[in-house]
């Protein structure tokens, strides 16, 4: 359903691949850019999607594409027995485990390289499952979203956290012309990857957002779904239930 963007012009290698190159190229400063460009704000959103699976009490929790390890990290507010991280890149997790040892939190969160389309679970394996920001770097967004409901536990939830186009104005204007031109200027002089902040708004305009997104959950057999709209639409926090 989706649009292939990739974060580089090279046809000899997939998606993926190259989604795992450019995480590995921008570890360093992934989180320093992320506070600078965002001045802070996806901490807020982070929180709300993470108190979004609260009633639901969950003991066991799987966050897909956690890169240095936020999310996971914000998990523990609900106070799970334990909490999965995976990613792609291997220089993101050098990073989220550098900080999970420094929180003293390894013997509950545990941060492992995987695929999110082909993740290495059982059937039924958690009672919610986050991604954040992750979603739309999937090669394949159905297999991923599919693979996502497989290790749910029926009755589980999923909260995950996007960036989405917003449609009002001034907002829309002013958002596209950060993404278009700010964000790839400030990202290309501090990560040294000319591609990767370039590919970010790329990658949120091809991203099916909103009720497309509900669409491709429901197809999934999701129920209970919903888009909730943060910061005036620049993101959205999608919540549904198996």
């Amino acid at each position: 359903m989706n649009n292939i963007v990739t974060p580089y012009k090279d046809q000899s290698s997939s998606k993926k691949e190259q989604v795992a190159t450019m995480f590995n190229n921008i570890a360093p400063k992934y989180d320093f850019l992320n506070q600078l460009l965002s001045l802070g704000i996806h901490k807020g959103w982070r929180r709300k999607a993470i108190q979004l699976l609260k009633a639901n009490n969950p003991k066991t929790m799987l966050d897909i594409a956690t890169g240095t390890g936020d999310f996971a990290i914000e998990a523990m507010k609900l106070n799970p027995d334990k909490v999965v991280g995976v990613d792609i890149s291997e220089g993101m997790l050098k990073f989220g485990i550098e900080k999970i040892n420094k929180l003293g939190l390894q013997n509950k969160i545990e941060l492992k390289l995987g695929d999110s389309e082909n993740l290495a679970f059982s059937d039924n394996s958690f009672d919610a499952i986050t991604v954040g920001f992750g979603v739309r770097n999937f090669e394949n967004l159905e297999k991923g979203i599919n693979d996502i409901y497989r290790v749910l536990r029926p009755n589980g939830m999923v909260s995950i956290l996007e960036f989405s186009n917003p449609r009002k104005f001034p907002i829309k204007q002013i958002y596209h012309f950060y993404f278009r031109f700010v964000t790839p200027l400030i990202g290309k002089i501090f990560s040294k990857d000319n591609a990767a902040y370039t590919y970010l708004p790329e990658s949120v305009k091809a991203f099916p957002d909103g009720e497309d997104f509900l669409n491709v959950l429901r197809m999934a057999g999701f129920k209970e779904t919903k888009a909730i709209a943060v910061s005036f639409g620049i993101a959205s926090i999608y919540v549904a239930r198996k």
